[in-house]
């Protein structure tokens, strides 16, 4: 056997090796990032990446040059509501933009009742999202002011949206997604839309008796573009069921999101469990862009066993994903942990 031959061999070990849990190697990293944490949600500036996740009682940021360092990255609380208003307790699904010159913080929260779960905004003018004050800018809402969780903002076209999932009466029955324009950052401009319900079989798991006690769940939606054509990712069936899953919505309009008939979704989920790679209820993501800017990451949570439901066990995970040559989103099956990935590419 030639020396180049026993050296090619112990590349290919070197490789295939499995690293521990969110460990990262050099130029790798393993999945997943942090030993917990639900929702996540990151946003690139001037090479950094600012990472939040759901934490229940305040808003921590994340800030590091490579999301696969999560857990040596610097961490600040920037927000902690005061007690007893309509927004100190449950707080859910932050997330972290940088709109207009300022930053924006955009969470669920609500007194202790979930019926009573509305959108709000935070800001803050700093160069650093870290430094400076975030001011409470209050909530986000339609005139109808309805329950909503999971808000995203997305610009289109020069026009910057909200998407969110929310009920469409005062009762806890099942979660649409709907989107409205904003007058600003922190103002919503007109009626909300409903352009999504839970349709299909993959979107309806769950159980009756659970808490909370509906199985119709379309929620987590978020924004993703390839070039002019746009896409809503959103989470289906209940957090709580290994059945969670990313479905896609495509926009087939021209110009009017708010054209509920020009939303498409898909029949079949895009994302799911795989028992094979130990991945369960993999869902409510967000998406990233390489420090390069060549290549598109998905961030995901997901649980390592069945039944562990939306509690503490989900975790924080990235891997890569391509396009169709239609231009379709191809995210692949979720990464088994422990298994090492080439970090995001570098400038």
């Amino acid at each position: 056997m030639s020396r180049f031959s026993i050296f090619f061999g112990l590349l290919l070990v070197l490789v295939a090796v499995k690293s521990a849990p969110g460990q990262t190697t050099g130029a790798t990293f393993s999945n997943p990032l942090l030993p917990g944490g639900a929702d996540p949600f990151s946003f690139y500036k001037d090479g950094y990446y600012y990472y939040t996740h759901t934490t229940g009682n305040r808003i921590d940021i994340w800030k590091t040059k490579n999301l696969a360092d999560l857990k040596t990255a610097q961490r600040k609380t920037i927000f902690t509501p005061p007690p007893n208003t309509a927004h100190s307790r449950n707080l859910w699904a932050p997330e972290i933009h940088y709109i207009q010159g300022k930053w924006y913080v955009y969470y669920a929260a609500d007194d202790g009742r979930n019926e009573n779960h509305r959108m709000y905004a935070l800001e803050n003018a700093a160069a650093d999202p870290l430094e400076g004050d975030w001011t409470f800018k209050g909530k986000v809402a339609d005139p109808s002011d309805k329950w909503a969780i999971d808000g995203d903002v997305f610009t289109w076209k020069g026009q910057l949206y909200m998407i969110w999932s929310g009920w469409e009466g005062d009762t806890n029955g099942e979660q649409d997604i709907y989107i409205a324009k904003m007058k600003n950052p922190w103002t919503i401009d007109g009626n909300r839309v409903k352009i999504a319900a839970p349709q299909f079989d993959w979107e309806k798991h769950g159980d009756l008796k659970g808490d909370p006690p509906h199985v119709n769940v379309n929620e987590g939606p978020q924004a993703l573009m390839n070039g002019d054509k746009l896409f809503i990712i959103f989470s289906a069936s209940g957090c709580w069921t290994d059945f969670y899953a990313l479905g896609v919505l495509s926009f087939t309009g021209k110009q009017d999101l708010l054209d509920a008939g020009s939303w498409k979704k898909h029949p079949e989920p895009f994302f799911k469990q795989t028992k094979e790679n130990g991945v369960y209820a993999p869902g409510h993501n967000s998406f990233f862009k390489s420090p390069d800017g060549k290549q598109d990451w998905i961030l995901y949570h997901a649980n390592d066993a069945p039944g562990q439901g939306c509690g503490k066990q989900r975790s924080p995970r990235a891997q890569q994903f391509t396009w169709s040559k239609e231009g379709m989103p191809q995210f692949g099956e979720p990464i088994k942990v422990g298994i090492l990935l080439p970090v995001p590419s570098e400038k």
